[in-house]
């Protein structure tokens, strides 16, 4: 197997040379967010130890500069300029109960993803409020402004009756408090854990009006009618001794 390629390239003075690229890590196109080979076109040295490496994605011919350091006799590529951010896409059940959850949720991947890592984890923990006091809403309307007052730990505690659902809400609020707090409670949990509990979440809620979709569509089986045929019909009169 190649580990390396031997590329070319310039130096700021203008002049040309080679460079060894590691081919052993794995990159993801910043635009297409697929895992691809490294298809190196040229690069530029910026520092001693430095270079920068023209890329292109073989999948959406999307190009873009790898920042790479020299090491162990190779260029590793350890950075990758930026492109379009990820997104989480959520079915359209969620969508319709809870837009400002898709929205915040959205909004909190992107300061993630611009290693914005102090304030994205109190976007999960907002976007998490959001979705659970806008399923409960869905479910009993009439109890809107009590949902809309209460703590997001008491309505998980005392509306929530999935049980399997309701420990899981519960960990992710933990989690969640855990970002806006001064002191973490759970030291071997990051947000990587909170971003999988609410994904859990999402999923139980998912399931749950999917399943409310088709009772609702589906209240009895419909009735086959059975017809009768009579005794007359398809026999044959048979004839008497007298005839």
């Amino acid at each position: 197997m190649v580990e390396f390629v031997l590329i070319d390239g310039f130096h700021l003075g203008g002049t040309g040379g080679n460079a060894r690229l590691s081919l052993e890590e794995a990159i993801e196109c910043p635009f297409c967010h697929k895992e691809i080979e490294t298809q190196p076109i040229s690069f530029l040295v910026t520092g001693s130890r430095d270079i920068e490496v023209f890329l292109k994605c073989k999948t959406c011919k999307s190009a873009f500069v790898g920042y790479a350091h020299l090491r162990n006799g190779n260029y590793h590529i350890n950075k990758l300029s930026k492109g379009n951010h990820k997104a989480t896409k959520f079915n359209q059940e969620i969508i319709e109960i809870s837009p400002q959850f898709v929205k915040i949720y959205g909004e909190s991947e992107f300061a993630e993803q611009e290693n914005l890592s102090e304030i994205c984890g109190v976007g999960y923990r907002k976007a998490l409020e959001f979705l659970i006091k806008d399923y409960l809403i869905n479910k009993d309307s009439e109890q809107e402004t009590v949902i809309r007052s209460n703590s997001l730990g008491n309505c998980i505690n005392t509306m929530i009756n999935n049980p399997r659902m309701k420990e899981v809400a519960r960990r992710a609020t933990w989690l969640g408090n855990d970002e806006t707090h001064y002191s973490r409670e759970w030291e071997d949990k990051d947000i990587n854990d909170l971003k999988r509990l609410i994904q859990i979440a999402v999923s139980f809620i998912s399931m749950e009006l999917e399943a409310d979709k088709y009772m609702e569509e589906m209240t009895d089986p419909p009735v086959v009618s059975e017809e009768v045929t009579s005794i007359d019909e398809g026999t044959e009169e048979v004839p008497s001794e007298e005839d």
